[in-house]
């Protein structure tokens, strides 16, 4: 067993999840930050992180923090924490192979004592079942003989300055319960809201990807309200705001659910759930209605635009926003790409603005060509899609100014008064 004095962290993955996790160790620990792509090492050694999540001086203050691509830097690590992507492929599947391989780059200089801790969204069981099989057959070492495991999911909110890895309470769990302790112990050093420690690894895993199955559901619930009040001519955010006027109504709004959790996440359940040959009913239907939103969005937008006696064929329309969720440039599993899909469909052609966009990043992930600042006057539809604080600041004026005489603003976000759009879902 290794003495708890004398770790030495290795984290696995400096995306949204793994580089707060390992300045925030950098602070107290020896830790290697690694990665596979060299030039956001580089960047990082530089001060420069374009996920926004840390700031320059943040990094300078992790003065035990060092970076690498090079896997030879993690032979004198002890502790490996793990936290690559697991996204889904074009079949709604889990998608284990960023997993799979960081199990066996980790494999490659894994020693007897070392402790490997997963905290990558999976389904109960993958980290025993998936995960340590690779670690063992790489290393040629044997579980909870030769090394160790544990899990505990992250918590990270991109974007969201107040809630910070080390202000969210921590799941922690291991393989032995003195694996369990050691594990909980090393997070309380740095984690200030304290952790809980699961009964289990299974169990801490089965709790992380229902937080967002839950989420999910419960919008979707909104969501599906939302198309019945749009029917019966009902504003949807008045009967929620007055719904809300009760102590124990949860405050859900609808909209689109994209991100590389709450969109992805349940995916990982019912896919467990299937192959113990459990078919999940209302997972699965939540999931359908809220992958259906950009479309309705669309379809709305459209039918505005002809009641208004706008012509939709080779109509252009402003989109603003193009990241999954407001004030940060995560373009994970954005929903907003179905909008453009839809539009395209009716020979709309789309100018698409977000200054919180990376335009290389764009481009390489969806093919998409975002333009600096929209001009004035040139749009038949406007659709607020994300509620950026820039978007916030403008007014409806500043906003209409980019349609043409006539033309339709849809708002998605509420950003706007009810009387100020046209539509709003």
């Amino acid at each position: 067993m290794i003495n708890h004095n004398n770790l030495k962290i290795a984290i696995v993955g400096l995306g949204y999840v793994g580089l707060p996790l390992a300045v925030a160790f950098g602070k107290k620990r020896s830790v290697v930050g690694f990665d596979i792509n060299q030039s956001r090492i580089e960047a990082l050694k530089t001060g420069c992180d374009h996920t926004l999540e840390v700031s320059e001086l943040e990094l300078a203050e992790a003065k035990l923090l060092q970076f690498s691509h090079q896997i030879t830097d993690l032979n004198d690590c002890n502790i490996f924490i793990v936290t690559v992507p697991t996204p889904i492929d074009e079949y709604r599947q889990p998608d284990l192979t960023p997993l799979i391989k960081a199990s066996e780059c980790i494999g490659q200089v894994l020693k007897k004592g070392d402790i490997v801790i997963y905290e990558s969204t999976v389904y109960p069981g993958a980290t025993e079942d998936d995960c340590v099989p690779v670690l063992e057959r790489v290393s040629g070492l044997k579980f909870n003989q030769d090394f160790f495991a544990g899990y505990s999911p992250e918590r990270i909110n991109p974007g969201d300055k107040t809630h910070r890895v080390t202000n969210i309470r921590k799941v922690t769990s291991g393989s032995t319960p003195e694996i369990a302790d050691m594990v909980d112990a090393l997070y309380n050093e740095i984690i200030v809201a304290g952790t809980h420690k699961a009964a289990s690894i299974k169990v801490a895993e089965a709790a992380k990807v229902i937080e967002n199955t839950q989420r999910d559901v419960n919008i979707a619930l909104i969501n599906e309200l939302a198309l019945i009040f749009n029917k019966m001519g009902i504003d949807t955010e008045e009967v929620l705001e007055a719904a809300g006027t009760k102590w124990n109504f949860l405050p859900f709004r609808p909209g689109l659910v994209g991100g590389h959790c709450i969109g992805v996440d349940p995916y990982y359940l019912t896919h467990k759930a299937q192959s113990i040959g459990y078919h999940p009913e209302i997972i699965l239907a939540g999931r359908r209605l809220n992958d259906s939103m950009g479309a309705y969005v669309a379809t709305q937008l459209v039918k505005a635009m002809l009641k208004k006696k706008i012509q939709v064929d080779g109509a252009r329309v402003l989109v603003m926003g193009l990241t999954f969720k407001e004030n940060c440039p995560d373009l994970r599993n954005t929903k907003i790409v179905d909008i453009l899909a839809e539009l395209k469909e009716y020979n709309i052609a789309v100018d698409v603005y977000d200054p919180w966009v990376d335009a290389a990043e764009a481009k390489h992930e969806y093919d998409l060509s975002v333009i600096e600042a929209p001009q004035s006057e040139q749009y038949d539809g406007i659709i607020l899609a994300v509620a950026h604080e820039q978007f916030k600041q403008m007014s409806e004026t500043h906003v209409r100014s980019f349609g043409r005489k006539s033309h339709v603003l849809y708002d998605l976000k509420y950003i706007l008064n009810k009387a100020q759009s046209d539509i709003r879902l």
